[in-house]
């Protein structure tokens, strides 16, 4: 029997502020966005284009523990792989719309990679698998 991950958390401040940079600077496509039956609650999901399978619901925190999550999704160790068939297209759009790099581009045995923070601070690779390598 087949399976896969469709959905990853990530506990966010502001459904919409979330929405904003997920689809807005890096591109991601909002796939549902649900109000539900609890005041202030959405059931807001997004996707890098042309995937598949892998989503991100983007969960708003509610209380003090889940508050103090935000951005530390991962205890300040990378949280998320973002895979990609063109690294340097996708490098440069990023910084274009302000993405911070917080590790420079560099290519290892596995492909190039670079480390990104998302709106709040989790850290991010970008990669582009070796298999796939395209030139600058």
């Amino acid at each position: 029997m087949p399976q896969h991950l469709g959905l990853v958390s990530i506990v966010v401040r502001d459904y919409d502020e979330a929405i904003a940079f997920y689809v807005g600077t890096l591109g991601f496509l909002l796939v549902e966005d649900t109000r539900l039956p609890e005041p202030g609650k959405r059931w807001v999901v997004v996707s890098p284009p042309g995937a598949t399978e892998s989503r991100l619901l983007l969960a708003r925190a509610t209380n003090d523990p889940q508050k103090a999550h935000v951005g530390n999704q991962t205890g300040g160790r990378v949280f998320l792989f973002l895979y990609t068939d063109d690294f340097w297209r996708d490098f440069h759009a990023y910084t274009n719309r302000g993405v911070v790099f917080v590790r420079e581009p560099r290519t290892e045995a596995y492909g190039t990679v670079a480390v990104f923070q998302d709106l709040h601070g989790n850290l991010w690779d970008l990669i582009q698998p070796a298999t796939h390598q395209h030139h600058q």
